[in-house]
């Protein structure tokens, strides 16, 4: 890809790959994998791989001309630097609700959640004309904020473990388009399908 006469990486894999490990890990959580119940382990993921490089990405998907990629990639890259701000003891949220019944807590992470659940279903809407990867990559994302949302409402850990569930699924689609991306022609002796979807040419 050229931009000005200047050749241009695709910054693609990179986001994907931010996403994608650190959803591994925090879903990894939510399923009580290893008897872990508590996330914050996840929190250096969410600010510099999951949140910082996936930023980037995101910023170099405008340069490419890239706008979907770049409002994902840009947006999750916001959205796990806001998750480690509420896992981060000394920003105060988690222990702002300290006075108030548990369930409030829950209601406002059920919110905060139910905002991401809308804005993943848009961006799904936006991949019927990309390729299958890329649908079934934010199909499985709206179904995993979908059941961490109802989770929170109905405070039901059986709900969180289907999330967490969905959520490794997630994964492994993100690692498997971002693996696509790497095996070009320059760099491997096979590559992988994303079964395009968008008008052929004539």
């Amino acid at each position: 890809m050229t931009y000005e006469g200047q050749k241009i990486g695709n910054p693609g894999p990179l986001g994907l790959s931010g996403f994608a490990l650190t959803t591994f890990v925090l879903s990894l959580y939510n399923v009580n994998a290893g008897g872990v119940t508590h996330p914050n382990v996840v929190v250096g993921l969410a600010l510099f791989y999951g949140g910082l490089v996936q930023l980037l990405a995101g910023m170099w998907e405008f340069r490419t001309g890239n706008t979907f990629g770049a409002t994902a990639f840009s947006s999750y890259g916001g959205f796990w630097l806001s998750y480690a701000v509420i896992l981060i003891p000394s920003f105060g949220v988690i222990d702002s609700f300290a006075l108030d019944t548990a369930s409030h807590l829950d209601n406002a992470l059920g919110i905060y959640l139910l905002g991401w659940t809308i804005f993943t279903f848009l961006l799904f809407l936006a991949t019927f004309r990309s390729n299958g990867g890329l649908v079934a990559l934010f199909f499985c994302l709206t179904v995993t904020f979908f059941f961490l949302t109802i989770s929170k409402f109905a405070q039901n850990a059986s709900m969180e473990k289907i999330g967490g569930v969905f959520g490794i699924i997630t994964a492994f689609i993100a690692w498997y388009v971002a693996l696509s991306g790497l095996l070009t022609p320059d760099t491997a002796y096979f590559t992988l399908p994303l079964y395009n979807l968008g008008r052929k040419e004539k």
